[in-house]
């Protein structure tokens, strides 16, 4: 069996064809670099019924997947999370045919695994000894911890607001990380210039700037079309910063279609922004095909806090394919559909995922989505890692107090 149908990768832009059996990182024209397989081939090998007797990871779609030897996959479990119903918050948000594809349940405790599973393991394989990357927090947690268990070096900066948890996740794995007292543009600045002068000893994971950590995240696409039947929902909701995870569910629905794996209409995407940095909202709106660095960019969901993206023509362009759209909430309202979710459901989400259940009640009542549409949120970490959005303020009792009634 051929583990990878592999064939090159070509530039997202201009169109450069490059071997995929070098470390790579951007194009000649500075564009990101994207995978791609001998569908035809896939096609011909395997069918939807093969996988079903697979372990249930990401790596059960190997075929679409870039790592060539089976012997190179770097695992930690990572992948094939729950599709959960969420009945009662649907119900209060308009949306009865509500699910949430849960991704702080993978190793990390974010959908960043994901990326970083793949991503460190073609690394790896292709000889890389050392990985850098700037980072909001959660996907570096990931790559270090993941270069950690691969056994390969990592160098991760950090702005000093990042969320306190992944700082000591990239410190326990044994990274050598910096914070920044900037945003994370400043940090990757930084980190250009030391891989620049790494002679080789380093490799640039940056988002987008290697190709594959998107193909670690579009196994998200793959698994909500296979655990719903190998059918689509009317509508995905992503948390957008990079991007990274809606290009490759794009991707991925691209893939599955010329595979024959799903027929019919695909799902509209939607990227899910903040008031308080909302680049890809304000070119969505414009009809732009980029977007404009956002000023001055502050929100309480640091992963979606990215003022200018790499792939912003890819976001934008899976939003303009699928008929879909983007929009902002503001920090109080993803708050507050933290804590509604919670409450009615029993999920503590991450302040990104929460900022999509705010756009589904936006949606609704402004008549965007249907009553009748099955939607899916991704939630792309766990609560736990943002203890800083929750305020605690409860009794405190004596010995020989009772409690009351």
């Amino acid at each position: 069996m051929t583990f990878s149908r592999l064939t090159h990768l070509d530039c997202a832009r201009c169109g450069r064809r490059y071997d995929a059996d070098v470390l790579a990182n951007l194009c000649e024209c500075g564009s990101p670099l994207l995978a791609r397989y001998d569908l035809d081939a896939v096609r011909a090998s395997v069918t939807p019924a093969d996988l079903a007797g697979r372990p249930p990871t990401l790596w059960r779609y190997h075929e679409v997947l870039p790592v060539r030897d089976p012997r190179h996959v770097v695992t930690l479990g990572e992948g094939m999370t729950p599709l959960l119903p969420l009945p009662r918050l649907g119900e209060a948000l308009g949306v009865p045919g509500l699910l949430m594809k849960d991704e702080g349940l993978v190793p990390t405790g974010s959908f960043k695994a994901r990326g970083a599973a793949v991503g460190v393991s073609r690394a790896a394989e292709l000889g890389a000894t050392g990985i850098a990357m700037p980072t909001n927090g959660n996907a570096g947690a990931a790559w270090a911890l993941y270069a950690a268990r691969a056994g390969l070096r990592s160098v991760i900066a950090m702005p000093v607001d990042a969320p306190e948890i992944t700082r000591a996740e990239c410190a326990v794995s044994g990274a050598d990380l910096y914070l920044v007292r900037g945003l994370i543009g400043d940090a990757g600045k930084m980190i250009a210039e030391l891989v620049s002068t790494s002679d080789g000893g380093l490799f640039d994971t940056s988002t987008l700037k290697e190709p594959y950590r998107i193909e670690g995240k579009k196994t998200m696409g793959y698994e909500i079309a296979e655990q719903l039947g190998w059918r689509c929902p009317d509508v995905i909701l992503y948390p957008t910063g990079g991007g990274v995870g809606l290009i490759g569910i794009h991707k991925a629905l691209r893939e599955m279609v010329e595979l024959g794996w799903i027929t019919g209409k695909m799902p509209r995407l939607v990227a899910v922004q903040a008031t308080g940095c909302a680049p890809i909202v304000k070119a969505f709106e414009a009809g732009e095909r980029t977007a404009e660095p956002w000023p001055d960019a502050t929100t309480i969901a640091f992963g979606i806090n990215v003022p200018k993206a790499l792939g912003d023509f890819l976001i934008l362009d899976a939003l303009y394919d699928t008929g879909g759209t983007a929009i902002a909430v503001d920090d109080e309202a993803l708050l507050a559909a933290q804590e509604l979710c919670a409450r009615l459901e029993g999920a503590f989400v991450c302040p990104e995922g929460a900022a999509a259940f705010a756009a589904v009640r936006l949606l609704r009542k402004e008549g965007w989505l249907g009553e009748g549409e099955e939607v899916v949120v991704l939630n792309t970490g766990a609560g736990i890692k943002y203890p800083d959005t929750v305020g605690v303020k409860v009794p405190t009792l004596d010995i020989g107090d009772s409690l009351p009634r």
